[in-house]
């Protein structure tokens, strides 16, 4: 099912923003699935990142995909929002494997990246704009802002292109969290009641707690559906 945006694109500013879905994971704890395709209002859960960051005005987007990669591509999502892919070919290194493997897919010169996960449910284009907005009044010297709730990290992250390059000049080892706690004086702990920043799904028991706040379940596809 194709989305219906009833929200107007963010007009384009000055700054040049490029977004990251992360989308490699296995999906162990949900049966080896591709969790980011669990449907929500007949979205997945993918299509509603996509949608999100493109109509925030955030372009290009990079989805990084790896196990589940030819599954999840059947589904034409990325091409409906001019997302690209790009393979992790290990996706099992991990997190940090997949965050350097994208950046070097967004081209350079950049002002700041967008990092979302894919089976993030309730993050919407208002979110994005949000964080986009408290990025750009962020206090003076920061480089990074992660959204906080109760003093606890959410998602999506977004930081400067000048942390783009320091992550990819870095070591294999060097991904958003290692840069932060290399660099706590340039994060920007941007505290929110939206606990929608701190709600993703990785188990059976993430996706009661999503039916419980929507009242509305998490659908597999068909094909995926045991």
């Amino acid at each position: 099912m194709s989305a219906t945006p009833n929200v107007q694109p963010t007009p384009g500013s000055a700054l040049r923003m490029g977004g990251l879905v992360l989308a490699a994971g296995a999906g162990s704890r949900m049966g080896h699935r591709p969790k980011c395709l669990l449907q929500l209002n007949g979205l997945s859960l993918l299509e509603r990142q996509l949608q999100a960051l493109s109509l925030a005005g955030v372009r290009p987007i990079q989805v990084v995909l790896g196990h589940h990669a030819e599954r999840i591509l059947q589904e034409g999502v990325l091409a409906r929002w001019s997302a690209h892919p790009v393979r992790n070919p290990q996706p099992d290194d991990g997190h940090v494997s997949s965050l350097r493997i994208g950046l070097k897919a967004l081209p350079a010169g950049l002002d700041a990246v967008v990092v979302a996960l894919a089976d993030q449910p309730l993050i919407d284009v208002h979110a994005v704009q949000a964080l986009l907005a408290a990025f750009a009044q962020r206090p003076r010297g920061t480089q990074m802002l992660q959204p906080s709730v109760q003093g606890l990290p959410g998602n999506p992250v977004v930081f400067s292109g000048l942390v783009m390059a320091h992550i990819l000049a870095g070591e294999a080892h060097m991904g958003a969290r290692q840069w932060q706690r290399a660099h706590p004086e340039g994060v920007y702990h941007w505290e929110t009641p939206d606990g929608h920043y701190r709600l993703d799904v990785d188990n059976e028991a993430d996706r009661q707690a999503v039916a419980q706040l929507t009242g509305q379940s998490l659908i597999w596809p068909h094909d995926l559906d045991p």
